[in-house]
């Protein structure tokens, strides 16, 4: 197989949740640019509109879906207007996800752990088999995050949720091969709305941050979105079941 035949995505479909802005914009576009039509779904109609209208100006083909995620019926339509929009469906990226709670477990309430389980771990079992039934060979991308692997006070409950994605990725992995693989990114500090959150941190902490990353400066959308397109691409025809750090050495 020749490089540039490795990564080109040109016929495939793809949906990537979350995909309104940071992280899943950033995915949605990468995989546009190497061909793939995608189906760009986030709660915020505006957002995805003006990704897929973005993607669209670039020459590629998008269609903007409006999406919540935690809802099966929802997640059901997503995956329905791929494939009515261009026929298949052979990439799914479980990027949605987040928590609006900062504080130590002890007092966060129940609702807020449930909502936090929601979107974190039930929302990608849900969707990975909700793509799964849609597809005939595939790939299915988690999104979770290097919390995942260290404590991490005041967002106990978000760390403990991409733990589980990490968890989820490796059994999907095995129950879904050999025909979908299964692969997962754990991001590091990417400025975002949804890190910023997590750690309880502004704008003024970046440069900090940045210092103590061994590549010296923090992660942007396109970082995560190159890695994405390396997991659902051919290129990495016999890779599954990973759990990948995309962390500038963090």
């Amino acid at each position: 197989m020749m490089t540039q035949a490795a990564f080109d995505l040109t016929g495939q479909v793809a949906v990537v949740t979350g995909a309104g802005r940071g992280i899943g914009e950033g995915i949605a576009k990468v995989l546009a640019a190497a061909g793939a039509s995608v189906a760009v779904a986030a709660r915020r109609t505006d957002e995805i509109e003006r990704v897929a209208d973005e993607i669209r100006a670039e020459g590629g083909a998008a269609v903007a879906v409006t999406t919540d995620v935690t809802d099966r019926n929802a997640l059901e339509n997503l995956a329905d207007r791929a494939v009515a929009e261009f026929g298949s469906l052979s990439i799914w990226v479980n990027n949605a996800g987040g928590s609006p709670h900062r504080m130590p477990l002890g007092e966060l309430s129940r609702e807020g752990w449930d909502d936090c389980v929601d979107l974190n771990i039930t929302a990608i079992w849900e969707a990975t088999n909700v793509a799964a039934a849609r597809m005939d060979q595939g790939a299915v991308l988690n999104i979770s995050s290097i919390t995942s692997h260290v404590a991490t006070p005041g967002s106990g409950h978000y760390a403990a949720a991409k733990a589980a994605t990490n968890s989820l990725t490796k059994t999907f992995s095995r129950e879904l091969a050999p025909n979908i693989r299964v692969n997962c990114i754990c991001p590091g500090a990417v400025p975002t709305e949804i890190m910023m959150n997590a750690l309880g941190i502004t704008e003024d902490a970046f440069e900090g941050i940045a210092a103590r990353i061994p590549m010296k400066r923090m992660g942007t959308p396109k970082d995560l979105g190159l890695a994405a397109l390396f997991l659902v691409a051919p290129a990495s025809a016999w890779v599954t079941g990973q759990i990948v750090n995309i962390s500038g050495g963090q």
